[in-house]
């Protein structure tokens, strides 16, 4: 199994950053992506940004692109997402996931296996 604990959310206006981090631990060899989801009540999961180690790919929703930045310390094993210029229309919880399997589409959520609890991220006008 893979544990994975988010931090760093918040409330924070207009214009604001903040960067979240995602630890990781537990059975963690193997991993093929790590990437970064969004909900909000009544709506499907979005994938933001998403980082395959053994790739060195980075994939980031065009929605976020420019604005966001997914990065990874390995040393720590934990992934960052980096957000800059925080829009009202950000405002979610923030989740963090991982998987081991091979392939494309690395912002689709049902190709993931193991999730956080999540962070939330406000975003006031």
């Amino acid at each position: 199994q893979v544990q994975l604990v988010e931090s760093g959310g918040d409330s924070v206006q207009a214009g604001g950053s903040l960067t979240l981090s995602c630890a990781a631990s537990g059975d963690i060899a193997g991993t093929t992506y790590m990437a970064w989801f969004r909900q909000t009540p009544g709506k499907e999961r979005e994938g933001v940004a998403a980082l395959s180690p053994p790739l060195g790919t980075i994939t980031y929703a065009d929605s976020v692109k420019g604005r966001f930045t997914i990065s990874q310390d390995q040393s720590k094993n934990t992934v960052y997402l980096q957000m800059n210029n925080l829009q009202p229309e950000d405002t979610a919880m923030y989740i963090c996931a991982s998987r081991k399997t091979a392939g494309l589409f690395p912002l689709e959520a049902h190709r993931y296996h193991y999730w956080g609890q999540g962070t939330q991220v406000t975003v006031s006008s």
